[in-house]
């Protein structure tokens, strides 16, 4: 199997850089953005199969930087995160394109789990 790559956008410094760490030491590649708009320019520079997304983020939030990535790469697998015990937002990103959500603070493991599973092009006919 390839080596996963994927982008973390959250605006959470302490977080996003202990989850980069976490999937890194798991030999995942990653790329980290503290905000949409360096989401955005990220994904235009390096065109990660896989973004893990924070639903909630000052500036351009987490579901219109969804709309705007399956606008212009429908290919790019989406997971979105989702904080402060509300799982509305995750469902509407589902609708919205995204491949799955996950609630805050996110199991490593299941993260994981998921992202190879966004990954599968099995799964992703199915969906």
């Amino acid at each position: 199997m390839n080596k996963i790559k994927v982008l973390l956008v959250d605006d959470e410094q302490e977080f996003v850089s202990t989850l980069a760490e976490r999937l890194e030491f798991r030999d995942i590649e990653t790329l980290v953005a503290m905000n949409g708009e360096q989401a955005l320019h990220l994904i235009e520079e390096h065109k990660p199969p896989l973004v893990v997304l924070d639903v909630l983020m000052p500036g351009i939030g987490g579901l219109d930087v969804l709309k705007r990535i399956k606008r212009k790469h429908p290919e790019i697998q989406v997971i979105l995160l989702t904080g402060h015990g509300s799982t509305k937002d995750g469902i509407k990103g589902m609708y919205q394109g995204a491949f799955d959500y996950l609630m805050k603070p996110v199991n490593i493991e299941e993260l994981i789990n998921r992202m190879n599973e966004a990954l599968e092009p099995s799964k992703l006919r199915s969906r």
